[in-house]
């Protein structure tokens, strides 16, 4: 799906390529970001709160090396063992570069090797082909604001509103597909 930042796209293009589509990527792919594993992330985050140090303070934490989305793409399909078919839509206002500095958390927490990218997305398809299952995007009935949203966001029914109420009991695709889920065997 395209309807969400960078932030979750391994997630993304692995859910794409498992439901049989194309990876979506805004622009011309070069944008560059900083790709984390898990496993280097959580512990800083779960052990924050026990370091003096840290109180009161922000913290960079990810990968040190950035990769482009279109690079990604590229490792992701060759992870999964599926062609890397890409489509590219219009690009959206984002930054292009983003590179996480680690310099100050690394004055204050003990950080490990980091994983590297291909490293990473074997154990993430590993862990992926052990739930087996696909899932479909979110669908809002509506948003705070339209003006300005990707083309491919913005669909027919798509409302806009000063409140949001919303629950995945909302979405018609979420409902159907946690209904199947219900029925998967374990």
């Amino acid at each position: 799906s395209t309807q969400s930042t960078w932030g979750n796209v391994v997630g993304i293009f692995m859910n794409e390529l498992l439901r049989g589509r194309p990876m979506t990527i805004f622009g011309d792919g070069e944008q560059t970001r900083s790709f984390s594993y898990i496993d280097d992330v959580a512990p800083v985050l779960a052990m924050a709160p026990l370091y003096p140090a840290a109180r009161n303070e922000v913290f960079n934490v990810g990968a040190d090396e950035p990769y482009t989305l279109n690079h990604l793409a590229a490792t992701v399909a060759a992870a999964m063992e599926m062609p890397a078919e890409i489509i590219h839509l219009p690009p959206r206002m984002e930054v292009v570069h983003s590179q996480v500095d680690n310099d100050k958390v690394r004055c204050v927490f003990q950080l490990g090797r980091a994983t590297g990218l291909a490293d990473g997305l074997n154990r993430t398809v590993a862990w992926v082909r052990a739930v087996g299952h696909a899932y479909l995007p979110v669908e809002f009935r509506a948003v705070e604001v339209l003006a300005h949203m990707p083309p491919s966001w913005v669909r027919a029914d798509l409302r806009e509103t000063t409140v949001l109420n919303h629950s995945s009991a909302d979405n018609p695709r979420a409902v159907a597909f946690e209904a199947m889920r219900a029925v998967r065997p374990p």
